[in-house]
C-alpha cells in the first residue's frame, strides 16, 4: 500500500510541477512575450533552466519551511501528501484552463492550511504574518507601477525606445579566411554579431528583458518548487535532491506546452507592454518577490505581477484621461505617429499635424479628429493600456483557486480518515 501511495505522490507531484510550470511561466516571460523580446518555445526554455537552478540553490529552505513550519508535529504522512497536492494540483489545473495563472504559493500553503485546520495543528500567528504580506506586496507593486505609469513612463519609453527590427537579433558572422581574424588555432571559429538592421541599442535593450525575466524565472523556481514537492520530502518519502529535480523537469513540462495561454493572457490581453512596459513590469516585481524571500516569506509571485501589470496600465490610462485640450507637442506625442500619448477628450483625439514628412505618408489634414479605438496614429487607445473586464477576470481567478484548495483539503481531512 505504501508503494502505491508513494507512485501516486510521483505521479501527482509532476501534475502539480507541471501546473505551476505552466501558471508561473506567464508571469515570468509574459511581457518579454508581450514586447516579442523572445517567442513561447525561447520563453519555455528559459524558464525551464532557471526555475531548475533556483530551485537547486534557494529552494531548498522553502522546501523545509513548506514541509514542517506550517503545522504542529509530523503532518505529512503518505496519504496526507497525496491528498495536499492532489488539491494543489488541482487547482492550479483550473486556473490553467482558464489561461489565469494562479498564485502556486497561496494554493499550496491553502491546501496545507486546510489540512493544519483539520487536523488542529495549524499555526495560526506563521499563516496569518505569511497572509499579511500577500495583501500588502501586492497593493505597493500595484501602486509603484501605477506612479512609474503615470508620472514617469513616457520619459522612460522614450529613453528606452527601441526600433524592433526584421529577422533575428544575432547571428554568427563567419570569419575571414585571408587573416588571423576570427581563427583559432588555424581553424575559422564563428563569432557572434548583431543581425541585419539590429542596432546596438535594440540588443541591449531586448537582452534587459530578458535577463530580468530570467530573474523572474529564478525567483519563482526558488518559491515553488517545494509546492509540487514539499509533502513528499516533509514525510521522508522522496529526497531533497531527487525532489528538485522532479519538480524542475514537471515545471519544464508545462512551460513548453500549457504556458501559451498564461502567456497570452499575462502578455498582451490584460494590457499592451512595449518594451518599457516590461522593463517595469519585470523589475518591480523581481524586487518585491526578492525582498519578500529574503524575509523567509512564500511570496504570492503571480498576483505581485498581475498587479503590476494592473498598476501600470491603469496609471497610463489615467494620465491620458486627464490630458484634455493639449496638444501632441505639449504631451511629447512626436509628430507623424508614435507610441506615445495622446490628447483625448470625449473619446476623440485632437491632433494638429504640421510639416510630416513624406517618410510617414500622405500628409495629414489639420484638426482631423479619430476616434479612441485600437491603436491610432496618436498611441495606443485607453482599451488598450488598461482592460478592465479581463482584469476582474484574472483577479476573481486568483483568489479563487487557493480558496478551492483550501477548502477541498479541509473537507478531506476533516471527514476522510487519511
Amino acid at each position: 500500500m505504501i508503494s502505491l501511495l508513494f507512485a501516486v505522490g510521483l505521479v501527482v507531484a509532476t501534475f502539480v510541477g507541471f501546473n505551476i510550470g505552466g501558471s508561473n511561466t506567464g508571469v515570468a516571460f509574459g511581457p518579454a512575450v508581450g514586447s516579442d523580446a523572445v517567442s513561447k518555445l525561447t520563453a519555455g526554455v528559459l524558464m525551464t533552466a532557471f526555475a531548475l537552478l533556483g530551485g537547486w540553490t534557494v529552494g531548498r529552505e522553502v522546501v523545509d519551511t513548506l514541509g514542517s513550519g506550517l503545522i504542529v508535529g509530523d503532518p505529512f504522512t503518505p496519504a496526507a501528501s497525496v491528498g495536499v497536492l492532489f488539491f494543489i494540483g488541482g487547482a492550479l489545473f483550473v486556473s490553467n484552463v482558464f489561461g489565469v495563472p494562479a498564485s502556486t504559493s497561496m494554493t499550496a500553503v491553502g491546501a496545507i492550511v486546510g489540512l493544519g485546520v483539520a487536523s488542529g495543528g495549524l499555526r495560526v500567528p506563521v499563516v496569518l504574518e505569511i497572509v499579511s504580506w500577500w495583501i500588502v506586496a501586492p497593493v505597493v507593486g500595484f501602486w509603484v507601477s501605477a506612479l512609474v505609469g503615470r508620472y514617469a513612463y513616457e520619459r522612460l519609453a522614450r529613453r528606452l525606445a527601441v526600433a524592433s527590427s526584421e529577422g533575428p537579433l544575432f547571428t554568427l558572422a563567419r570569419p575571414d579566411r585571408s587573416t588571423a581574424d576570427g581563427l583559432l588555432g588555424g581553424l575559422p571559429v564563428p563569432r557572434p554579431a548583431l543581425g541585419p538592421g539590429t542596432t546596438p541599442r535594440e540588443a541591449a535593450g531586448t537582452l534587459l528583458v530578458v535577463a530580468i525575466a530570467c530573474f523572474m524565472a529564478f525567483s519563482a523556481g526558488a518559491s515553488n518548487v517545494a509546492n509540487a514537492v514539499a509533502p513528499l520530502v516533509g514525510s521522508g518519502a522522496l529526497s531533497m535532491n531527487a525532489g528538485i529535480l522532479l519538480a524542475g523537469g514537471a515545471i519544464g513540462l508545462g512551460a513548453l506546452t500549457i504556458a501559451r495561454r498564461t502567456l497570452d493572457t499575462m502578455g498582451n490581453d490584460i494590457t499592451e507592454l512595449p518594451l518599457a512596459a516590461a522593463l517595469v513590469v519585470a523589475t518591480v516585481s523581481a524586487s518585491l518577490v526578492t525582498v519578500l524571500s529574503a524575509l523567509g516569506v512564500p511570496a504570492s509571485f503571480v498576483v505581485i505581477a498581475t498587479m503590476s501589470i494592473v498598476g501600470l496600465g491603469w496609471g497610463r490610462a489615467s494620465r491620458q484621461s486627464a490630458l484634455p485640450g493639449r496638444t501632441p507637442a505639449e504631451i511629447g506625442v512626436p509628430v507623424g505617429g508614435g507610441d506615445a500619448p495622446a490628447a483625448v477628450e470625449g473619446g476623440v483625439v485632437d491632433r494638429e499635424v504640421h510639416d510630416v514628412g513624406r517618410e510617414h505618408g500622405p500628409e495629414p489634414v489639420a484638426g482631423v479628429e479619430r476616434e479612441v479605438a485600437g491603436d491610432t496614429a496618436a498611441g495606443p487607445a485607453i482599451d488598450d493600456l488598461y482592460r478592465p473586464r479581463t482584469t476582474a477576470r484574472v483577479l476573481v481567478l486568483q483568489n479563487l483557486v487557493p480558496a478551492i484548495a483550501t477548502v477541498g483539503a479541509y473537507l478531506l481531512f476533516r471527514f476522510v480518515p487519511l
